[in-house]
């Protein structure tokens, strides 16, 4: 069966309708949840967040981690005027959200909507030495609601405090091919990852090894599989390939990872991605990403797990931005991938 484009998207769509910077992952993991079951995939949560689905075979387990979590904001404290100073959750830096919309989750579940500002906010009445000044979240970037508050005190009734989450809308487009939205890192490669559970389920054909999949929920800050159930000997991870000008990565195509900023993957099993890709004719690149770039697969080595790493995906322009890839990429993935467990 080939790759199910239109189911892809559709699931892609419904992963993006749950906010889930990292950290918030319960209504992301229910709609996940809720596909596995219409699949009739075997699958159970794990205690710190993450759903590990089991899609049989025998032998050496084989485990394939995408990722759920998003970047996003916190709020850090309430300013005296009633917006937002905030801080970065996972790698999100200003000038990447300056007037993006955003959503703020409070403890209670009540959800207030506002934007991402800098102060001063017109250039109109800004002194010509501050315009260019760096955005900085400490300094003068903020949150402002989109309530009729101008103090602290009334911010504070809204229910709004420290700690509260703050999600970036996805604004997803699909125009020609291309995807553009936040947040394809990664739940465009996770909505991939599910279309080879779905095809694999409705045609009844085992891994030729044990294969499960972990969908993570910390991989923005660094620990999604530093824990892995007992028996994995292989972990891939289905992630962004980050395009640019000294990378070979393509948006049409899958990229298989040799190295990223901590170090490389492992030899062995790179090449048989490699020459998987070959056999099937999978249009695929091999890429390095240095120096700011590193994959669940790490976190799992860095833990301490006698495992074999690797890692693949699709080319994706402006990373931890409003980002962009082709449907092609996600269909070489998708077709890697496929073409690896069986």
């Amino acid at each position: 069966m080939s790759f199910n484009e239109k189911f892809c998207l559709e699931t892609f769509e419904r992963l993006l309708s749950a906010d889930s910077t990292t950290g918030m992952h319960r209504e992301v993991e229910e709609k996940l949840c809720s596909i596995l079951d219409g699949l009739g995939c075997e699958y159970f949560p794990t205690r710190k967040g993450g759903i590990i689905a089991d899609l049989g075979g025998t032998g050496e387990t084989l485990c394939i981690t995408a990722h759920l979590d998003d970047i996003g904001l916190m709020v850090r404290k309430i300013n005296p005027d009633g917006t937002l100073n905030v801080c970065p959750v996972g790698g999100l830096y200003p000038f990447y959200c300056l007037t993006e919309n955003v959503r703020i989750h409070t403890f209670d579940g009540r959800i207030y909507t506002g934007s991402v500002c800098r102060s001063p906010g017109s250039i109109h009445v800004t002194e010509e030495e501050l315009r260019d000044v760096a955005s900085d979240f400490r300094k003068n970037i903020c949150v402002v609601l989109d309530e009729n508050v101008r103090s602290r005190e009334e911010t504070e009734k809204l229910g709004i405090e420290t700690g509260n989450y703050i999600a970036l809308y996805p604004r997803f487009e699909y125009s020609n091919g291309y995807l553009k939205s936040r947040f394809i890192d990664d739940k465009a490669c996770a909505a991939a990852v599910i279309a080879l559970i779905k095809d694999l389920k409705e045609e009844n054909i085992v891994p030729s090894r044990h294969v499960i999949v972990y969908f993570a929920v910390y991989e923005e800050i660094g620990h999604g599989t530093t824990w892995l159930p007992e028996g994995v000997k292989d972990i891939l991870a289905v992630d962004i390939a980050p395009t640019g000008p000294d990378q070979t990565s393509d948006e049409r195509k899958v990229s298989i990872f040799v190295k990223d900023s901590r170090f490389p993957y492992n030899k062995e099993m790179t090449e048989e991605l490699r020459r998987a890709a070959i056999e099937h004719g999978v249009d695929y690149v091999m890429d390095v990403f240095t120096p700011h770039y590193g994959t669940d697969g790490d976190g799992s080595i860095l833990a301490g797990y006698d495992i074999r790493h690797a890692a693949i995906g699709p080319g994706t322009l402006n990373s931890h931005s409003y980002e962009r890839t082709h449907i092609e990429g996600l269909r070489n993935t998708y077709d890697l991938l496929r073409a690896y467990i069986l």
